[in-house]
Parts: C-alpha cells; sequence; structure tokens
C-alpha cells in the first residue's frame, strides 16, 4: 500500500470514529433539547390530560420541555403516519393504544403499523362510562336495550374509529344485538357536549371527562366498563354486574417511539416513565381522571 493511500485510509478511520463516538455521546447526553409528544386526538381529551400530567413530572425531572401536541384527524392516522416518519432519535414521541393495533387491519394502505413504533411505557388502564341524556326513561343497561329496540331513532355519539370506546361500543352492540344511527366524532370533548345539548342521546367515553356532569344531573351513567366500579361513580354497576361481561374490555394507555430508536436512549425513555409513574402526586392526578395505574 502506498503511503498516501495508507494516509487517506487512516485518516478515513479516523473520521468515522469519530462519529462513532460523537453518536455514542448523543446517546448518552440524551436527552439534551426538547421532546416532542405527538397526541392522534383533540385536546382536553382523557388520552391528551393523562399524557401531560405524565409528561409534565418527567419534564420537570429531566429540565428539559416536553411539548404535547394535539393533531387529532383520520381516526389517529395522521399522526402516527407523522411519528413513524420521524428521525428516530428519541426526542420524537406518541401515544399508544388500541387503536394502534386496530387500525392497520381497518384502513387499507397505511404506511405505518403498530411497527413502527417501539414501546417506551405503559402507564395506565382508562376505563369508560356507557352515559344516556337524562331524558332517555331508563336507569339500567336493561331497560336501555329495551328502550332502544322500540325506538330505532336513538342516535349514538360514535367515538373515533379504532379508538377503546369505539370498540367497546362495538362489543356492546355485538352483544345487544343493538341497530342505532351513529354520528361520527373525532373526540370525546365534542360527543360529550352534544351528548348534553340532547343532539345525540348514548356514548361510551372515559369516565373521568364525565364524572362531574354524571353528578350533576346533565348525563345518566348506566355501567362502567372496568374490573371494578370507578371510585368517582360507586354506585355505577360494572358491565359485568349489569349482565355483560363481555363488554368489560378495559383500554391501556401507552407511549412509542419510531422504530430505529437506539437501544440506549430507549432504556432511558423507559426508565423515565416508570419513575414518573412511582411519583405520589402524579398517581393522585391520574386516579382523579379515574385512570388506574399500569401494573404487570
Amino acid at each position: 500500500m502506498k503511503r498516501r493511500e495508507f494516509i487517506t485510509l487512516l485518516g478515513g478511520a479516523a473520521v468515522a470514529g469519530m462519529l462513532v463516538t460523537g453518536a455514542a455521546h448523543a446517546q448518552t447526553d440524551f436527552p439534551n433539547r426538547r421532546i416532542y409528544m405527538v397526541v392522534p386526538y383533540s385536546a382536553v381529551g382523557i388520552i391528551d390530560v393523562a399524557t401531560r400530567i405524565v409528561t409534565d413530572k418527567l419534564s420537570e425531572i429531566w429540565h428539559q420541555p416536553i411539548v404535547v401536541e394535539a393533531k387529532p384527524g383520520a381516526s389517529g392516522n395522521l399522526a402516527w403516519d407523522q411519528v413513524s416518519r420521524a428521525k428516530p432519535d428519541g426526542y420524537t414521541w406518541t401515544y399508544l393504544g388500541t387503536a394502534t393495533m386496530a387500525n392497520p387491519r381497518i384502513y387499507a394502505k397505511l404506511r405505518w403499523s403498530e411497527t413502527s413504533f417501539v414501546p417506551v411505557g405503559a402507564t395506565v388502564w382508562g376505563p369508560s362510562a356507557l352515559v344516556v341524556h337524562p331524558s332517555l326513561p331508563v336507569n339500567t343497561v336493561t331497560e336501555f336495550v329495551d328502550y332502544v329496540r322500540k325506538n330505532p331513532d336513538v342516535l349514538l355519539g360514535h367515538p373515533p374509529i379504532g379508538s377503546s370506546p369505539h370498540l367497546g361500543i362495538a362489543i356492546f352492540l355485538n352483544a345487544t344485538k343493538l341497530n342505532v344511527v351513529a354520528v361520527p366524532y373525532n373526540g370525546a370533548p365534542p360527543t360529550i357536549l352534544d351528548l348534553m345539548t340532547n343532539r345525540v342521546q348514548f356514548t361510551m367515553v372515559p369516565i373521568g371527562l364525565v364524572a362531574q356532569h354524571i353528578n350533576s344531573g346533565a348525563m345518566k351513567a348506566l355501567a362502567v366498563v372496568g374490573t371494578i366500579r370507578s371510585p368517582l361513580l360507586p354506585n355505577v354497576p360494572t358491565m359485568s354486574e349489569a349482565g355483560y361481561p363481555e363488554v368489560n374490555v378495559v383500554p391501556w394507555l401507552g407511549y412509542g417511539a419510531p422504530r430505529g430508536t437506539p437501544q440506549l436512549v430507549i432504556d432511558k425513555i423507559v426508565a423515565g416513565f416508570n419513575e414518573v409513574m412511582k411519583v405520589p402526586s402524579v398517581r393522585a392526578a391520574l386516579q382523579k381522571q379515574a385512570c388506574s395505574r399500569w401494573s404487570r
């Protein structure tokens, strides 16, 4: 090998070593700048609220801002498509839930699937409630089913396709053999408003978003989707108690980063979520939203 070729090769090796060292340093130095959490549902929905409770504390611990961006639309597909194509450096996260698994099997030609993401944290279970407008002369699930069979013009406030409330509603309608007219919504907040004004007559929504409206009489809860009764609604039976145990499928809330994110970075994010979920104030805030802590 000629001297000039050797020097060139040696220089190239040195540059490559510098690049590897720099990449390793970037990973061990994580996080050193702003992080973005893209939420696929509307602001002030339960996913948005629960996410902010967790990320606000994590931001405080890490001394780095974590910006939560609500990006609803296309049943969450817009947000997940964006994050799946983001640079896998650990600075872009997203919510993962039932729709992350369901949507690729509902919609054709998506550019992403659940395999596009690496899980970084599972935080809580999110029970829902079957709620109706107070004008309906029903107080139990059985009475409601009988009423709808006699009054097929009752309108369903339909949650985003693929979301856990949507799947809960689908299981409920399948179990009761009810045929209803569905009015689609992009998130729980507008559905709740329309239910209270009687534009739609029933829906299934996270308990934390409607407990105050139920307790005020603005709507009625017939049952909760949960393994036990909710502390926020102790007088409302579970779906199992109401006679429909197959409907008691409780959704979970988790988070992920783009596939290809370095393992050292993934490990740091996982450790961060685990640390946050041990903070009493975080757990108390989540419990106020009727979210129970995730446990394996």
